[in-house]
């Protein structure tokens, strides 16, 4: 256990349950799953041998995700009897809650429908049903789901010839399923179903279209009241909504998944592209401008027209095949390829905003956040081995900087090589994930080594347990609190390079994708870019076996790239910012940053002074000259969201000032014009959360 007691147990016979009932029915009735040895387990599988056991509970995020996937197949036994479907699958998501998807033989699920839902999940929920895991052979389990063909196919397409497979029956619902799952259905005590959608079966447009079910669930009413009041809160926040009423964007029929900027929304929007292109030249980044369309024989090079070609938009230029480009990093291979490089060139670093279109789904578009046509602030650094490590720590800064100022908190996760799927020199990503590690510890203030509670130094590598023994060495004072403790992603790194995923977490605890760094092997080689060694390099090559150079010549070598951004889509970040900010912007990025609102008609011409004043210091700013009453003046602007509402009247007029308030009715007095320009000049120079 994890304080280090032991616990008697038979083997094939005693449960993690009754292990938890031993020790208190409360906690037994609390327990959502078992960890066995670091594998998810169910409370109710009899345990096979010695192990380690952690009983976890809804605070746990796998926890979590357990307890919605059970609710999952709640939700798919009331749609299996309510609505006399064909499932398919039916998973929980990474925001919370879950769905499920099902044939309804072309009936559309409707809101009329979710109460009905609701009480059949209910039904199986007052029943108790256990979670029954049983064994299966693949041959077995696609004959027992052969009036199913959803199921049947994807049994076909996991599992092995020959293998097995696990079957939950639940009630009268039977899933193929992994699991784990939760002791029984009463467990779930507050279930509603959210929304419902269309989808096509496996995400592709050739196949089937389904009816999606949303839902969530909970262990207590408490818990349910709880996210009801956030996602009350969220949809007031909505981007959507927010855009609306400040009027920042549109988006229209005619151009799906495209938006529309009014004047305001472009004013942050460039503002935003013109933080990041500051930074760019205080790092080291030059812009580049290349192409929207290139000839298919481009993406054929670079491996996209093999893997996502059906998310590209072709067109036909002179019976030749082309496409808009949904990325710009094979563009900038062809600019590294197009001249001769030496290792001194190195890192050259590559940033590009150019607009991008990917043909996403009509059914997945939603908002800002996930679009057909966008930009990104995207950089490709071409760099030696040995500059892996200064350069992704030089990034992990940068997107430190950024999101501070943003007020996000961020956290890493490191996706290392799967043994299946991968390219490329197996010495190559060792050294790239070893590089990797030691550029996240380096920025999280984590030791590469650390002595454990049994004196053994072992390495810090982002594992539960390690992260687990590490943080009791922190709290007993061993080591200092680090930055973060970086979560390792085993096996999940793309067939051309491990990466850094990073996710950043909003005010209201939701946490979104948007930064990336990712080391790639593959495009350097398939673009036969190289550059020239140093002779130190060339020496170590030799010595370590690889030498001979790239492409007939010996004193060349490959380069590696990282693809980096920090913002990622420039319009996914608009919308986490908008919602995350609640539609308050800071100072530096509103589009209504200064009114000027005279006390009355004889004292516009002051006004407009002033206005012009502010306008010609290159900030956003308006003069109400209107016929309202001073207080109604004061209140629109604050509803508007500007952030400073200068007052003027006789006495401000005479002395040249203005008398100073903000939209959360604060009143800072009255000061001297050029006082006040200066003060918001250092608010916008410093990026400042004030105001």
């Amino acid at each position: 256990m994890p304080d280090k007691t032991v616990r008697e147990a038979q083997s094939w016979v005693t449960t993690p349950f009754d292990i938890a009932l031993s020790i208190s029915k409360s906690l037994a009735e609390k327990v959502i799953v078992a960890k066995v040895d670091e594998d998810l387990w169910d409370l109710g599988r009899p345990l096979e041998k010695d192990c380690s056991l952690e009983l976890l509970d809804f605070e746990e995020p796998e926890a979590k995700k357990v307890f919605w996937h059970s609710s999952s197949h709640v939700l798919g036994y009331a749609m299996e009897r309510y609505l006399n479907c064909k499932l398919s699958i039916g998973p929980p998501l990474e925001g919370g809650g879950f769905f499920y998807e099902a044939d309804t033989d072309g009936r559309a699920v409707a809101e009329d429908d979710y109460s009905s839902l609701e009480a059949a999940c209910k039904e199986l929920t007052g029943q108790k049903a256990p979670f029954q895991r049983l064994v299966v052979a693949k041959d077995d389990a696609v004959e027992m789901f052969s009036y199913n063909p959803y199921k049947a196919t994807i049994l076909k397409d996991k599992v092995p010839e020959g293998g097995f497979c696990t079957v939950y029956k639940c009630g009268d619902l039977i899933d193929p399923c992994r699991g784990p799952h939760i002791f029984n259905t009463n467990r779930v005590k507050a279930l509603a179903v959210t929304k419902n959608s269309a989808a096509y079966f496996q995400g592709k447009a050739e196949n089937a279209s389904l009816q999606r079910v949303y839902g969530i669930a909970f262990p207590n009413n408490d818990l349910m009241k709880q996210w009801k009041q956030f996602m009350e809160q969220a949809a007031q926040n909505d981007h959507r909504n927010v855009g609306k009423q400040q009027s920042l964007w549109m988006f229209h029929e005619f151009a799906p998944g495209c938006s529309f900027f009014y004047p305001h929304g472009a004013r942050i929007y460039n503002t935003l592209i013109s933080f990041i292109k500051t930074q760019y030249r205080k790092r080291g980044f030059d812009e580049v401008m290349t192409p929207n369309v290139y000839h298919h024989k481009l993406w054929e090079q670079s491996g996209h027209w093999q893997h996502y070609s059906e998310n590209m938009f072709k067109i036909e230029i002179e019976k030749e095949i082309h496409s808009l480009k949904p990325m710009n990093c094979p563009g900038h291979m062809l600019m590294f390829a197009s001249k001769n490089h030496s290792y001194r060139d190195l890192p050259m670093r590559f940033a590009d905003f150019g607009v991008l279109h990917r043909n996403e789904l009509s059914g997945s578009l939603q908002g800002l956040t996930r679009v057909r046509r966008f930009q990104q602030d995207d950089a490709h650094i071409f760099m030696r081995t040995d500059q892996i490590e200064s350069e992704v720590e030089s990034a992990l800064e940068f997107v430190q900087y950024v999101y501070d100022i943003f007020g996000f908190q961020f956290y890493l996760n490191l996706s290392t090589r799967n043994p299946e799927k991968y390219l490329g020199d197996l010495s190559v990503w060792d050294d790239a994930e070893s590089r990797l590690r030691k550029a996240m510890c380096k920025f999280c203030n984590i030791p590469l080594d650390f002595v454990d509670f049994e004196d053994k130094t072992v390495p810090y590598d982002g594992s539960p347990g390690c992260i687990k023994t590490f943080k009791k060495l922190v709290e007993l004072g061993k080591y200092e609190k680090p930055l973060q403790y970086w979560v390792l992603n085993p096996h999940d790194a793309a067939f051309y390079g491990p990466k850094i995923d990073i996710q950043v977490e909003d005010c209201m605890k939701r946490k979104h994708q948007c930064a990336t760094i990712q080391l790639d092997f593959i495009l350097p080689e398939r673009f036969k870019l190289s550059y020239i060694m140093s002779p130190q390099e060339r020496e170590a090559r030799e010595a370590a076996g690889q030498g001979g150079g790239v492409d007939g010549v010996a004193a060349n070598t490959r380069p590696v790239v990282v693809h980096r951004a920090i913002l990622g889509s420039v319009e996914r970040s608009l919308a986490v910012l908008t919602e995350h900010w609640a539609g308050k912007w800071p100072f530096w990025i509103s589009p209504r940053q200064v009114i000027v609102v005279p006390v009355a008609h004889e004292h516009d011409e002051y006004a407009n002074s002033v206005r012009q004043k502010f306008h010609d210091a290159g900030f956003y700013t308006d003069a109400d000259l209107g016929d309202n009453s001073l207080p109604k003046k004061v209140r629109n602007a604050q509803l508007a969201q500007y952030n400073f509402i200068l007052v003027t009247g006789s006495a401000e007029r005479e002395n040249g000032t203005v008398a100073i308030r903000t939209r959360d009715g604060g009143q800072h007095g009255e000061k001297k014009v050029e006082e006040v320009l200066s003060w918001l000049e250092e608010l916008r120079s410093t990026h400042s959360k004030e105001h």
